[in-house]
Order: C-alpha cells, then structure tokens, then sequence
C-alpha cells in the first residue's frame, strides 16, 4: 500500500484519484531510498511504472522542505517531447491537491512564450536537452537552485546524439543536488561516462530486465512475400483483431505517411505521428487517440517511448524494429499496469534473420500465425540454423590442386613468334 510508504496526505489523496493503491515493484523498491535522499541507478523496462517511482519522492522532498530560493528546484530530463508530455501529466494528476507547479521545456514550441513563462519560476521543470541548452545559452534559465535531478530513459538520450548535452545540464546543476537515473539498458557506450559524472555513490537496482519478453505481452509472427501482401495483411488486423486501441510502427516517415493513407482509405480510424508534425498536430492526434476518435495510430519510433494512452491492446510492426531495445519499447506500449497485449510482426524474407536476433536477445519464441486466404508463397526459410537464422545454400568450394603437384615445364623456352614483331612503336629512321 502507498500509505505504507509515508507519503504525504495531498499526495496519497493524488493517488487515490488515479485509483492506484498497491505500488509496482519498482515504485516499491525505488521509493525508500528515493525519500532518504540516495542517488539512484535504476535499471527497469518500460511500462513497469518508474515515472511515479521517482516523482513521488521529488513531490515529497518538495512538500517537506520550503525553498530556499525561488528557481526551480527540480529537474527531469527526457528523451522526447512525447514523453516529457506524459511526465508532466502525471506531475499535474499526482500534485493535484498540492499548489506545487511545474512547465515544460521541449522544442516544436515558439521560444519566447516558454521564455515568458520560464520568469514565473515553475518549482519542477520537465524538458529535452536541446531546447534546454538553448535556454542555458541565452540565459533565460539557470539550473542554481537544483535539488533533484532526473535523467529518464538516458539511454534512449544517449542513442539520440545528446550526450553533450545531458553532460553540460548535469554540470550546470549544484553538486549537491540529488540525482536518479533511469534506463532500460547500461550498455550503451557513454553510458559509464554519464553515470561517472552525474551519481555520487549511488544505489544500483535492477528491476525488470528489458531482455526478458514480458509474460503479459503475447508475441506473433506472420510472414509475407512483400510490402503489398503486408498491407492486406495489416487492413485485415485492422478490420477483424479484437482491440480497443492500436500502434501500428514503422521505420521511416515516408512509410507512416503512406501507411496512413492506405488505412484510412479503407476506412480504419487511423492517425499519424512522426517527426515532422508540430508540437499542435501531434496533440491534436494523441486528443483524438485518447478521446477514442481514432483507435489505429501509425508511428515510426519517435513515439515508441512516451506515448501512454489507456487501452492499447494491440501493436503491430509492419517493420521490423532496428534492435531488441527498439523492439522491446515498441511493444511496451501494450500489457501496461497489469493488463495483456498482443504484439504482432509482419515478418518478409529480408527480415527473418532481425527478427530471429531480436527472440535471442530477449530470451524467447514468437508465435508463428497464418491468416487465411493472406498466406503468401513465403512460410519462412526452408532450413535453419541453430541459432534460428536462416540457412544459405553451402558454398561448393572450388577444387584447386597444391602448388607443390602442379607440374611444370622447366627448360623449355617459349616459342619465338614467326614473323615481324610489331610493339606499337613507330620503326627508327638512321641517318646517313
């Protein structure tokens, strides 16, 4: 129970509102140490409800101890504009009946608006590293009365080119400060850099391996010949899977944008979010999405962290993801909280061999599923290997004879050529 944690009343009165009562066991484990002040290195899958295991203790410091100045005193740096929305979501839903505030920091939005608003002080401050440089650089914003400090998902950061960034952040901020970081995996390589400079002798815990295919989350497989088969196959998921709300990925925008199309042509409720939308055109679809408008949303990875919308039972790839994190935090969309999801590939022939790495790497096997009349000539490769990958033909290895058989004339000479020689130069004139 979250009252046996010594919360705040305001904040158990938050939580009684969202109906959460038991804690996940990473809020269980990340809370104490979290309260007691202890820098944290959490290791922990998407979905396994860390966002509320670090802004509890940070609402609780905030409540318990008055601000010694006016900045803002508490910092949580996220990946994508996506999530830094969601984050401060659940700042608003759980400091509801606090006076505590907090603004958002990200791009796609015009600067000086966020500048203006920056001059009221907001106590928490969510945002992505870039646009907070910006802010740093122009001096509209100072990091001096920084207590808390949060890096969430460092290692999709990491994977996005800001290490510079989060680094220059985490060196503007006070060395007293307290910090956690969050991450699916430790292993990227300026990750041991970032947790060098940012922790002071932190508490390591590791919780819900992202290399360990959730239970809640059924895995298919469904093979087709092409693209133009993939997309009879994802109208017919579409129109005849039982789900409330769906994310259909792929690896590049132009993919999106014509997936979109081809959806909503055959009458799919379907939006689109990528890149290249502004801050207002991804609200208005994540509205839609939420409101039950639409309930198929096709998304390259961009939205693959960040984006908790109620009711997503299924995700579809149409590609298959780059890597087992990408793959992992895809279908993290779905199974949340303690409910199932189904997650489904559409698996073509230059595929199989990713899709076999990403099952090693998360320790499992995806179900094979046929939709009928949809089969296609293409059932998979005809022999594999140990490893799941396919098998190519053998090699017949050219038969070449040692160099020490090989018989050789020794005192004959080549022939002389009969006739004149002619080495395409011009014959010399003597003169007389």
């Amino acid at each position: 129970m979250f009252a046996e944690l010594h919360l705040d009343n305001r904040l158990l009165r938050g939580l009684d509102a969202l109906d959460f009562t038991e804690p996940t066991e990473v809020q269980q484990a990340t809370i104490p140490p979290a309260m007691d002040g202890k820098d944290l290195l959490v290791t922990a899958a998407t979905g396994s409800g860390k966002t509320a295991a670090f802004l509890l203790p940070i609402l609780q410091h905030l409540l318990e101890n008055k601000a010694p100045n006016s900045g803002t005193r508490a910092l949580i740096l996220a990946p994508t504009r996506e999530l830094a929305q969601q984050i401060l979501k659940d700042i608003e839903a759980l400091a509801r009946f606090t006076f505590l505030s907090a603004d958002m920091v990200c791009g796609g939005e015009t600067f000086k608006p966020q500048a203006a608003r920056l001059r009221k002080n907001p106590e928490i401050i969510v945002g992505t590293p870039g646009r907070l440089i910006e802010h740093l650089d122009k001096q509209t914003l100072d990091f001096d009365d920084v207590e808390c400090l949060v890096l969430d998902e460092a290692d999709r950061m990491l994977d996005m080119g800001f290490q510079e960034d989060v680094m220059r952040i985490v060196q503007s901020a006070p060395s007293s400060r307290q910090t956690m970081l969050f991450s699916a995996t430790l292993s990227h390589d300026g990750m041991q850099n970032v947790i060098a400079h940012a922790l002071n002798e932190p508490t390591s815990l590791q919780l819900h391996s992202h290399r360990e295919a959730k239970a809640s989350i059924k895995q298919q497989i469904i093979t087709a010949n092409d693209n133009a088969l993939k997309d009879k196959q994802l109208v017919w998921l579409a129109t005849n899977e039982q789900f409330d709300k769906a994310i259909v990925f792929v690896n590049t925008k132009t993919a999106a944008d014509r997936l979109n199309g081809y959806l909503r042509h055959h009458d799919v409720r379907a939006g689109l979010i990528h890149g290249d939308l502004t801050q207002e055109q991804r609200k208005h679809v994540m509205g839609l999405m939420r409101q039950g408008k639409i309930n198929v949303l096709v998304a390259t990875d961009v939205a693959a962290r960040g984006i908790d919308v109620k009711g997503i039972d299924l995700v579809i790839n149409y590609d298959m993801a780059r890597s087992g994190d990408d793959h992992t935090h895809r279908v993290g969309r779905t199974g949340r909280a303690g409910n199932t999801g189904l997650a489904i590939s559409l698996i073509e022939p230059s595929e199989w061999n990713l899709m076999s790495s990403i099952e090693r790497y998360l320790k499992t096997r995806f179900e094979k599923r046929v939709i009928k009349g949809m089969e296609g000539s293409y059932q998979g490769p005809k022999k594999l290997k140990s490893s799941g990958k396919a098998a190519g033909p053998k090699r017949k290895k050219s038969a070449k004879k040692p160099a020490s058989k090989v018989k050789r004339s020794k005192d004959k000479k080549p022939a002389a050529p009969k006739g004149p020689v002619d080495h395409g130069f011009a014959p010399l004139k003597r003169k007389r």
